[in-house]
Order: structure tokens, then sequence, then C-alpha cells
């Protein structure tokens, strides 16, 4: 079994982040909701205690039994895991009496201790609690402070359990890295072995062993993830994978040809089904962005449901999920983090649709289904496109999606991806798209006064999607494409640019 680093989840904002750090060390994490803690085995080399929104004084505070682990591996408590430990066994917990949220220095450290070690005097962590540690159980001992936390972090005497009350997971927290590596790699005795070709010895051998001799169904739609999955199952089960790539009408301009042509040196068994009208009709009058990303959904598994009919034995859907996937569609494995929006490939199949389904990226952010994809040598063109979502153009258009806005949507975004592209900037976004604004403004063109319709660009930098911040574009190169696109693409006046981040916003508008 992997080796591994588990992460119980009590709901923080940054508990995904401790799973990336942790990964990032080459070392493999899973995060399991606190209250669904799995069996603890002998691959679990160290547990890490995530921060809560909520005070351990609260009545419906998170309770874990901490029975199977606390003294029996190492154990990192953050934020609430560190209040927890201190709080339930005999110290005090209260409300913090100065705010505790932001930047911070440690003023005292006990550089002997085995967490602390090449930690910097006066380190910058990053704070965010509203109680906080006033004393702690009789066997604690304090190993760090800052000027207004005392017990900043502590060690359990005679035991590998500690806690700290700031966060190393953020980037905030300069020397957090460091720590976490003590932990994890000193404290843990963890080795630095999960790499990308590992991942794909691992997974593979796994597919094989689940897939045995059936055949699996697979749905392209010539983007990373897929286009990852394809090539890992391709290398576990050969040409009894069968790659379908559907057009929704929903695709970029000339997207449907250009991916099929894309893979054709791939070696991969790929069928192009064109479903446009059966999409259209399914998102007649629907407006709300949840009933467009459901119909959508709807309409994929119909369409698999009818292509897997035609392959005999046929018997899994693979797809392309990943980590972002599930954890903004469902709280991660049943956790209490609440759900942000639906994604068409996450929740499972109908029943009547006979298919199992196969998920071989599942547990990965897309950073690293990047370099599995190199580790498979997959084409740098594939690699190296912007993410763009399961249901395409239909949730980039707000309001009711019809074939005319599908067909102008096609040639704005043309035009601004490819002018990305001319300014040698498409390799610094991490995504980019336009969106279809439900409202109309008054233009003047020559000397008549027109009434069209509007639009956003959005381009985004980040690094795995969890979160993101807005480009900043040179206004030179968005005002030639804004004034391209209002000469060429009948129907639009009008051009906006989304200057939003994520949080508070999602990188596409519905």
């Amino acid at each position: 079994m992997q080796k591994m680093i588990l992460i119980l989840d009590f709901g923080s904002q940054y508990t995904q982040l401790i799973a990336r750090r942790v990964r990032e060390l080459n070392i493999y994490s899973e995060i399991h909701p606190w209250n669904k803690c799995p069996e603890i085995t002998e691959n679990i080399q160290g547990v890490i205690l995530s921060g809560s929104p909520f005070s351990v004084r609260d009545k419906n505070a998170p309770m874990p039994d901490l029975s199977a682990i606390k003294g029996k591996l190492p154990l990192l408590g953050v934020c609430f895991g560190a209040q927890f430990m201190a709080h339930h066994f005999g110290g005090e917990v209260l409300p913090s009496e100065t705010r505790e949220y932001g930047r911070a220095n440690l003023s005292f450290i006990d550089d002997s201790n085995p967490l602390m070690k090449n930690i910097s005097p006066n380190s910058q962590v990053w704070m965010s609690h509203g109680d906080t540690i006033k004393r702690l159980p009789a066997n604690y001992i304090k190993i760090t402070s800052t000027e207004d936390v005392e017990f900043a972090g502590y060690q359990i005497e005679g035991e590998k359990t500690f806690g700290i009350q700031f966060h190393p997971e953020v980037y905030h927290s300069l020397e957090g890295k460091q720590l976490l590596e003590n932990f994890i790699v000193d404290i843990c005795g963890c080795e630095q072995d999960w790499t990308p070709s590992a991942f794909v010895e691992s997974t593979v051998e796994d597919l094989q062993s689940t897939l045995g001799n059936d055949r699996v169904i697979l749905g392209l739609s010539g983007g990373v993830d897929s286009s990852v999955a394809a090539v890992l199952l391709h290398k576990a089960i050969g040409e009894r994978l069968h790659c379908i790539f559907v057009n929704n009408g929903l695709l970029r301009k000339n997207e449907f040809d250009q991916v099929l042509e894309s893979y054709k040196d791939m070696g991969l068994n790929v069928k192009g089904v064109d479903a446009s009208e059966l999409f259209y009709t399914a998102l007649e009058g629907v407006t709300d962005p949840e009933l467009k990303r459901k119909a959508i959904g709807k309409v994929f598994v119909d369409v698999f449901d009818e292509e897997s009919k035609k392959v005999e034995n046929a018997k899994w859907l693979a797809q392309g999920t990943i980590y972002p996937d599930v954890i903004e569609s469902v709280s991660v494995s049943g956790g209490p983090s609440q759900t942000i929006k639906s994604h068409h490939n996450v929740g499972g199949l109908p029943e009547y649709m006979k298919l199992k389904v196969v998920e071989p990226l599942k547990l990965l952010f897309k950073d690293e289904v990047r370099r599995v994809g190199k580790s498979l040598s997959i084409s740098p063109t594939i690699l190296g496109r912007h993410p763009f979502p399961g249901p395409g153009l239909g949730i980039r258009i707000l309001g009711e999606v019809t074939k005319e806005k599908v067909r102008i949507l096609q040639e704005v975004d043309y035009i601004f991806i490819q002018g990305l592209k001319d300014a040698g900037l498409y390799d610094e976004v991490w995504q980019a798209g336009a969106i279809f604004l439900p409202i109309q403004s008054v233009g003047v063109m020559g000397d008549e006064r027109t009434y069209e319709n509007a639009v956003a660009l959005r381009a985004v930098t980040s690094t795995d999607g969890m979160t993101a911040d807005w480009c900043h574009l040179p206004y030179d190169v968005l005002a030639k494409i804004s004034n391209k696109i209002i000469n060429q693409v009948k129907g639009i006046n009008r051009v906006t640019y989304d200057i939003s981040s994520k949080p508070p916003a999602t990188i596409e508008w519905e």
C-alpha cells in the first residue's frame, strides 16, 4: 500500500493547501473528514489535524476520537487541531484578547526541538483564529511563541505529538514548508519517493487489477485531464480503451475537428460523436446555472450510455475528474466543506446506466496532472492547454443558451485566445475565456445607434485552480483584442474585463 500522511479535515479553507504542501515534498497525502477517519494501518506514517471554522468551545464543535493515533503515530495539530488537543487534555482555550489574523513573527523558538529545526528567529507566520491557548496541559512543552501568542507551538512530553496555532501550509508562513518537512520527513520518517513516475507505475498496476479484461469507455475533451487519463488507461489496458469525443455544440471554434486530429498520433482509439442538437434541445429555456450543468451532464451520460452499448463488454466509464472538481462539487470525501457548484463528471452515474466509474486522477491537483502527463511524454501542446469547463460555453453564456449566442461567443473567444498567443501571453495565463452577458447596451457604429450584446473577458493566474488572481494584462493588448471583437463579431458592441479573484469569485461565472 502507498505510504502516506493522513490529513483529518475539520472544515478549514486551508485543508487542501496542507495536502498540496505535503505532496510538494514528494510524499503522498490524503484528506479524510474527521468523523470518517479511515482505519489506521501501517501505511499511514503520520497524521495532521487541520484548522476549522469552529471554536473548540462551541457546543457542536468536532470531537475526534484520537485514541488510535495520539501517542502511537506522529501527530501535528494545526490551529483548531492544536487547540483541540490542548483543550481536550486539560489545558485552557479562550477567546483571543487581541485580533490574531494575518502576519505575525515568531519571538521565541526552541531550536532544539525537532519540529523547529532550521526555522529562523523572527520567522514570519500566518495566524487565522479567534481563540488562543491560554494554558497548556501539565505535560505539554512550549516550543515557540509570538509577541501576542505565548503558546504558538508545543510538543507533548514523551510523544511525537505537536501543535501549532499558525498555518504553515499558506505561503505567508515563509518557512512553513521547512516546518512541514521537519515533521513529515524527520519526525514521521517518510521517504520522498512519491513522484510522477511512481504515480504512473502504481496507478497502472491498480487499473490493471481493477479493470481486468473489461473494456472502458472514456469521454475525451481534448483538455489536459482527459488526455492524461486516456494515456494512463491506454498504458494499462491498451486497445480495450474506447475513447469518445462528443461535440456538445458548446466547444470552442473548430475544436471538434482539431481535437480529433491531435489524437491521431497518440495511438488512442478515438471516435467522434456529434450530439450538438441533443444538448441544444436539453438547454432550451434553462437559465439557472445549476440546472444547466445538470442538463448538460445528463445528456453526456445519455450519449455515453448509447455509445457504450456499441462496445461489446464495456463495463466502465472513465472520467478525467481531478481533486478540485471533487472538492467544489461535494465536501472532500464527505467532509464538512460547503458545496460550491456541481461538476458534470462528479457524483456517479444513474442506476439505468450499467457502467461503473473509474477516475484515475481524482486525487491529483491540476499541476500534478501536468507533471504526470509530462512523465508520459504527452505533447506539450496538449499539456499546456488552458483548462476548459466540461459544460463548455454553456456556463459561459449567462441565461438561456442558443445556437446564435454560441456562435457569437465562439468568435469572441477565438479572437481573445489568439490575441493572447500573438502577444506571447498565452502560457503566462492559467485560464482565459469570454463570457456572454445577459444584457444589451447602447453603442455607436459609424453614425448609427446600436443596441447589442456585451461580453466579459476573463484571464486568471493560478497553480491548481483552488485559488486564482486576475491577470494584469497590458492595456494595449486588451485594447487590440477589444477592438477586433467589436469590429469583427456582429452582435457585440461592448467588451469588459473581469478583475475579480478567487475567492471571493470563482473562475467561471456559473
